[in-house]
Parts: structure tokens; sequence; C-alpha cells
């Protein structure tokens, strides 16, 4: 049985009093306990982030990291300095990392093996444009994405990776695919892994992410397939990210 995850990506928001604040809330509500909880806050909260959910359920992700250890990038984080903070997750190969900062597949293939190497769980993005959805390349597109992410990658740690299906034309943008439609490429994905991993693919969980909200969460959640959610705006309240994972 596959444990739900939802992770909050807070994405560029946030400062450190502010983040503090939040998560003071969120401890304050009461959770769903069988519900993976994870805050994916930026580099500059980690650390306190880190301090305020100790003792708690609650898991601590960051949004990015370099493959290497150290070296001359400037700008980069390591995959050591998040291990030294206690970071458990990290989002690799977002679109918005993808369109905004040239990340293409080998650099994400070559994260997700390091944070494994260094015992840190991946979520790995991936999704279509709409101009990919209309001409019906939407599962070519993320078909090549998972295949190259995990390329290299050992069937044991397979089950440690979370993939996040996120339509790029649902992120942000009030549009969200339908839960059957999001469910079926999930399903996709699910069968691509087993087509290269086998039968522990069943034990991969595989989140859905766009414009995810508490008035649409139970949908989702519904569905077959679908393991969780991958959440942007609706984590920066408080209130509001406790009804996803109380859904």
């Amino acid at each position: 049985m596959r444990t739900p995850i939802i992770a909050g990506n807070w994405k560029m928001n946030k400062n450190v009093s502010e983040a503090l604040e939040l998560v003071k809330e969120l401890k304050a509500i009461e959770r769903n306990k069988k519900v993976e909880t994870v805050l994916c806050v930026p580099f500059t909260n980690l650390w306190q982030v880190k301090s305020e959910i100790e003792g708690t359920d609650i898991k601590l992700g960051a949004q990015n990291m370099h493959w290497e250890e150290s070296g001359a990038y400037t700008g980069e984080v390591s995959p050591l300095m998040l291990k030294e903070i206690g970071v458990d997750y990290v989002i690799l190969g977002h679109s918005e990392r993808r369109q905004y900062f040239n990340e293409i597949d080998e650099t994400v293939n070559k994260k997700v093996k390091t944070a494994l190497e260094k015992g840190i769980y991946p979520i790995i993005c991936v999704g279509e444009t709409l101009e990919e959805r209309e001409v019906n390349k939407e599962k070519e597109v993320v078909e090549r994405q998972v295949l190259k992410a995990l390329e290299g990658i050992d069937t044991s740690d397979i089950e440690k990776i979370v993939i996040a299906y996120e339509p790029i034309w649902a992120i942000g943008t009030g549009r969200t695919a339908s839960s059957s439609e999001a469910n079926d490429m999930i399903k996709f994905i699910r069968e691509t892994v087993e087509g290269k991993f086998g039968k522990v693919s069943n034990d991969m969980r595989i989140q859905y992410g766009g414009s995810v909200k508490p008035n649409n969460v139970s949908e989702i959640m519904a569905e077959s397939d679908i393991d969780g959610a991958l959440v942007g705006g609706a984590s920066l309240k408080a209130e509001d990210f406790a009804k996803l994972i109380n859904y």
C-alpha cells in the first residue's frame, strides 16, 4: 500500500519570519497522520524550518540541488549541504527550472543519481506543454522525461523516488487536468516504469501537480493511481495546505 504524499512547493516565496509563522500555524492544525507531509521551502528557510518541525511528522524538502558535492559552481547548493541541514526530499526537474534555467533531462538524471547516493529522496517533475498536448505528443514527451530521469538507476532505488506529473499548462494557471486525465497519465507513467524496472513500479509513488486546491483535491485523490499532490499556491497558507492533507 503506497503512502499518500502531499508536498508543498513554496517556490520563491516566504522570508524566514513568514516561513516560521506558516509552519507554526500548520503544526497547530490536526492533520491526517496517514498522509506524508513535505514542505519544500527556499534555501534560505531550510535551517529554520527544520528546527521548527523537529519532533513532528512533517518532512523537509529543497527545491533544487547540484549534482556535485562541491566545486566552482557559484550560486549552487550541494547535496551534502542539504544533507547536513536534514533535508529529506528534493524537487528535481521542475518545469520552471527547465523553462527558465535551461535544465535538461541529462542534468536531471545526474541530480537524481546524486540525491539517491546521499540519502535524499528525489521528487522528479515531468509534464507536457499545452502545444505538445494539442498535437497528441503528451505521452511521448512524458515517457522520454521519465526514462531519461531514471537512466542508470538501480531497481532497488525505484521505491525511494517520487514522480510528480505536472502538465505545464496547468501550473499556476488555474487550469487543472481533469482527475481522469491526470490518472490516465499517471497510470501511463507507472506502466513506463514497469516496462523498464518491473513490478517495483507498484511501490513508486506518483503525484499530480497543477492548480491543486482544497476544492478539487478530493476528486483528484480518489483516482486509482494518484498517490498525492505537489502543490504550489495552495501550500502558502497553512489552513489551505492542511485541507489538502486532510482530503
